[in-house]
C-alpha cells in the first residue's frame, strides 16, 4: 500500500507512522524551503519514503530568488521524484493570487527541466471556481509537463480537462466523507490507470478516523472505501494504485 501525498514532517515522530496498517512506500511532499529540506532528510534517512520540493500556493511570503536557487539544488536530488506542491489556492481572504501565478509557473518550468511531475494545489471557497479555472489556464501553457491532481476536489470542468490531459488524480480522505458526492463520483469516473491515493496525513483523516489527526497509514481506509465505489476487490485497486504510484513518480519497479 502506497501513500502517493503526505507531509510526514508534520508527525511529532514520523519513523513510528512508517509501515502502519501494511505500507510500503510513501511521498512526503516539501510544500515550501524548510519543509523541502525535512522531507529530503527524510527520504534520505528511510528507504520507503521519496520526497518533493516546491512551494505551496499558501506560503508565497517564503518565495524569494535565494529560495528557489535551494529548490531547484534539491529538485535534483535523486530521492526527490517530485515538484510541489504547487497551484493556486482561493478559499482565504488574501489570495496574493499574483505571487502564486509566479510561484506556479516558476515550479511547472522547474518540473519541465528536471523531468519530474508537478503536485498540483487547488482550492476555492464554497460556490466558488476561481482556483480552479485559473489552474486549467496557466496548465493550458504546459501541455507536456505531466501533473497529479493532488486531493482532487470532485470539480466536473477540472476533471474534463484533467482526464484529455492525461493527468493523475490523488483522492484522499475527505472521499470517504457523506456529503463529498462530487468527489466520489469523479473517484468512479477516473481511468483506473489515472488514479492514486493519498492521505495529506496529518490532515483530512478518513472515515473511521475522521476527526483524529491523519497518518498515511491510513490511506488503506480510503483505498477500502474508493474499491467499494467501484465495485472492485481491495487487494485488485490496491496492487493498481500502488503501479500508478511508482509509473507516475519513476520509482523502482515502475
Amino acid at each position: 500500500m502506497f501513500d502517493t501525498h503526505c507531509h510526514l514532517d508534520y508527525l511529532d515522530d514520523p519513523a513510528s507512522a512508517r509501515g502502519e496498517l501494511g505500507l510500503t512506500g510513501m511521498v512526503c511532499i516539501g510544500a515550501g524551503p524548510q519543509h523541502a529540506r525535512k522531507a529530503v532528510a527524510l527520504a534520505e534517512q528511510f528507504p520507503d519514503v521519496w520526497a518533493t520540493v516546491g512551494l505551496h500556493p499558501t506560503s508565497t511570503e517564503d518565495d524569494s530568488p535565494d529560495a528557489r536557487t535551494d529548490l531547484e539544488a534539491l529538485a535534483l536530488h535523486p530521492r526527490v521524484v517530485g515538484i510541489g506542491e504547487s497551484g493556486l489556492d482561493d478559499y482565504w481572504d488574501e489570495t496574493r493570487r499574483a505571487e502564486q501565478l509566479s510561484a506556479f509557473e516558476w515550479q511547472l518550468d522547474l518540473a519541465a527541466r528536471v523531468g519530474k511531475p508537478l503536485v498540483i494545489h487547488v482550492r476555492d471557497k464554497a460556490g466558488q471556481d476561481s482556483a480552479h479555472r485559473g489552474v486549467m489556464e496557466v496548465l493550458s501553457a504546459w501541455p507536456h509537463v505531466p501533473v497529479i491532481l493532488h486531493c482532487f476536489s470532485g470539480y466536473a470542468g477540472l476533471l474534463a480537462f484533467g482526464l484529455e490531459r492525461g493527468a493523475y488524480f490523488g483522492f484522499a480522505g475527505n472521499t470517504t466523507y457523506k456529503n463529498a458526492r462530487e468527489i466520489q463520483e469523479a473517484a468512479r469516473a477516473v481511468p483506473l490507470d489515472h488514479l492514486l491515493l493519498e492521505t495529506d496525513a496529518p490532515f483530512l483523516a478518513p472515515v473511521p478516523k475522521r476527526g483524529k489527526p491523519n497518518r498515511p497509514g491510513y490511506v488503506r481506509h480510503t483505498l477500502e472505501f474508493v474499491a467499494g465505489l467501484r465495485g472492485l476487490d481491495a487487494a485488485e485497486l490496491e496492487r493498481v494504485t500502488d503501479e500508478n504510484a511508482r509509473r507516475i513518480y519513476r520509482l523502482p519497479g515502475a
